[in-house]
C-alpha cells in the first residue's frame, strides 16, 4: 500500500530545515604565487597589499610583502619554501608583521616571529607590536647618564656603557665577543635591567650552549633568547634583530630598563644582501644594496634613554660586528662605527697572549655615558698608564739592559695591571670589588708582588673583604665619590691583608 503524502508535513519540514541554514560566507583578498625559489616567492593578484603585511602561504609557511611592484609583489618566505608551489594561492592577513612582548617571553628561548624553540609551550602574552617600529624622537628622549655595568673590570672602567647607549663590540671570529655580552647578561642579575639576547647566524650548538650558561647561572630568568641559526631561511636571519629590538622596548616603553644584544649584524648584513640579490635589487658596494646603512641605523636609533614624561625607561644596544684579519675599514663596521656612541675592539694579538678580555683600550672608546664616581676616581689614569706601558713595551724588547729607573718602574707596574685586568669567562663583578681591585694596582701596593700572583691575590683580598669589611663594601658599591679618609681606610685595608698574603714559592 502507497504511503500517502501530506503536504503539511512537507512544509513544516522545509520550514525547519530553511530557519535552520546558515551561510558562511569566507571574505578575503588573495593571490596566486608566480615563481618562488631561494626563499623568495613572487606573486600576483595582492592588489590592496601593505609593505611588511604579513601573508599565509600554503603548508602553515608565512610570508611578508617586501617589494611593491607594479604587476606583482616580491615576498619573502619566513618557513621551508619546498611547502611552496607555482599556483598556489596567497592570502592576506591585513597586519603588518609584530611579535609579542611582555614579562611572558623571559626565560623563553623563540624565533625571530615570537614562536617558542625550548619545547615549554605555548607563549601567553596578552600584547604584541610591531617589529619595524619607529625610533623616538629627540624631544621624548633624555641625555644617557646612568651606568650599566658589564661587570667586566676593563670595560666599566676604561670604556663605560650606560643605560640607553649604543656601544659596538668589534673583532675577529673567536676571541670572545659572545663572551662579553654573556658577560654583560650574567651581571645583570641583581639589578633591574632585562636582557635580550639575539642570535643571528650561530650555530644552533653555539646557541644552545649560551643558552646552557644563562640557565646555570639563573640569568634566564630575566633574559629572552631570540635565535636565527644559520641553518633558518635568509628572511628569518634579517628579521630577528628588530623582533629583539621590539621586545626591548615594551620595557623601555613602560618604564623598565632593557639590555639587547644583536650577535651578530655582519651575519644580518649577509642575510639582507642574499634577500636583496634574490629580490633583483640593485647591488652596490660589495653587492649590498643601496639601504644597507638605513638597515642598521633604523635598528639602532630605536637604543634611547626615554624622558621622565615618558616613563623614563631605556633600551641599551650592544650590537655585534665580526671582521676579519682585523680590517675595520671594510663597509658594515665603518657603517655601524658612525651609528654607535662607542666601540670596544677586540684584538686577536692580546687574545691569543693570554689578555683575557683582548680588549685593545688605546682604540676603544665610549662617547657618553655617566660612570660610576668611585670607580672613576680610582680608574681615572688607568687608560693613559696601559697606553705608555704598551708603547713602552715595544721598545723594551730592543733592550731592555739601557732602560731607565723610571722606565722599569712603568714596565713593572703595566705588567700588573694588565694582569690585574685578566678576567675569567663567566665570572662579572661588582662596582666594588672592582673598586677593590683597580685601587690597589693603581695605588702601587701590589708592586713587589710577582705578576704570577697578581690574580691569587686578587681573589684572596676579595674574599677577605667580604668576610672582614662587608659593610665597607657596600659604601663601594654606592656609586658615591670616595673621601680621602675612606680612601686610606681602603689603602690601609689592603695592606693589612698583604701582611698575611703568603707568596706561592714557585712564584
Amino acid at each position: 500500500m502507497a504511503q500517502q503524502v501530506r503536504p503539511d508535513e512537507i512544509s513544516r519540514i522545509l520550514r525547519e530545515s530553511l530557519l535552520q541554514f546558515e551561510k558562511e560566507v569566507d571574505v578575503y583578498d588573495a593571490g596566486t604565487v608566480l615563481q618562488v625559489g631561494d626563499g623568495i616567492a613572487r606573486v600576483h593578484g595582492l592588489q590592496g597589499v601593505m609593505a611588511s603585511e604579513l601573508l599565509e602561504f600554503p603548508g602553515d609557511v608565512m610570508g611578508m610583502a617586501l617589494n611593491l611592484e607594479e604587476d606583482n609583489v616580491g615576498c619573502v618566505l619566513f618557513g621551508d619554501s619546498d611547502h611552496v608551489r607555482e599556483g598556489d594561492v596567497v592570502k592576506r592577513t591585513q597586519r603588518i608583521v609584530e611579535v609579542p612582548v611582555g614579562k611572558e617571553l623571559l626565560g623563553r628561548v623563540v624565533d625571530s616571529l615570537g614562536r617558542p624553540l625550548d619545547g615549554k609551550g605555548a607563549i601567553n602574552a596578552v600584547a604584541s607590536l610591531p617589529v619595524e617600529r619607529k625610533a623616538p624622537g629627540i624631544i621624548d628622549r633624555q641625555p644617557v647618564d646612568q651606568s650599566m655595568f658589564t661587570g667586566i673590570k676593563i670595560i666599566d672602567t676604561t670604556t663605560p656603557v650606560a643605560r640607553g647607549q649604543r656601544e659596538m663590540l668589534i673583532g675577529d671570529r673567536q676571541i670572545g665577543k659572545t663572551a662579553v655580552c654573556v658577560d654583560a647578561i650574567l651581571n645583570q642579575k641583581h639589578t633591574d635591567i632585562y636582557c635580550i639576547y639575539v642570535a643571528i647566524g650561530q650555530k644552533g650548538s653555539t646557541v644552545a650552549k649560551v643558552v646552557k650558561t644563562l640557565e646555570d647561572a639563573g640569568a634566564m630568568e630575566y633574559t629572552t633568547v631570540v635565535s636565527a641559526t644559520a641553518s633558518q631561511p635568509a628572511p628569518l636571519l634579517w628579521l630577528a634583530p628588530y623582533a629583539g629590538a621590539t621586545l626591548a622596548e615594551y620595557f623601555r616603553d613602560n618604564g623598565m630598563h632593557a639590555l639587547v644584544i644583536y650577535d651578530d649584524l655582519t651575519k644580518h648584513a649577509w642575510a639582507y644582501r642574499e634577500m636583496s640579490l634574490n629580490l633583483r635589487r640593485p647591488a652596490g658596494r660589495e653587492a649590498y644594496p643601496g639601504d644597507v646603512f638605513y638597515l642598521h641605523s633604523r635598528l639602532l636609533e630605536r637604543a634611547a634613554k626615554m624622558s621622565d614624561a615618558h616613563g623614563g625607561g631605556s633600551m641599551t644596544a650592544l650590537p655585534v660586528i665580526e671582521t676579519q684579519e682585523e680590517d675595520v675599514t671594510t663597509y658594515i663596521p665603518t657603517n655601524v662605527w658612525s651609528i654607535t656612541d662607542g666601540q670596544i675592539i677586540l684584538e686577536p694579538g692580546l687574545f691569543y697572549s693570554g689578555v683575557r678580555p683582548a680588549m685593545n683600550v688605546g682604540l676603544s672608546v665610549s662617547r657618553v655615558g655617566g660612570q660610576h664616581a668611585a670607580l672613576k676616581q680610582v680608574s681615572g689614569a688607568l687608560r693613559l698608564e696601559l697606553s705608555r706601558y704598551r708603547e713602552v713595551q715595544t721598545f723594551a724588547q730592543f733592550g731592555a739592559d739601557q732602560l731607565d729607573a723610571a722606565t722599569r718602574q712603568q714596565l713593572n707596574r703595566g705588567a700588573r695591571i694588565t694582569e690585574m685586568l685578566k678576567q675569567n669567562q663567566y665570572q662579572p663583578l661588582t662596582p666594588g670589588k672592582q673598586i677593590i681591585s683597580i685601587f690597589s694596582v693603581q695605588d702601587g701596593l701590589v708592586d713587589d708582588l710577582p705578576v704570577t700572583e697578581i690574580r691569587r691575590f686578587e681573589n684572596e683580598v676579595h674574599e677577605y673583604f667580604d668576610r672582614e669589611h662587608a659593610d665597607f663594601v657596600a659604601r663601594l658599591e654606592g656609586g658615591k665619590k670616595l673621601t680621602n679618609e675612606e680612601l686610606q681606610q681602603l689603602r690601609e685595608t689592603v695592606q693589612e691583608f698583604l701582611k698575611s698574603f703568603q707568596v706561592s714559592p714557585d712564584a
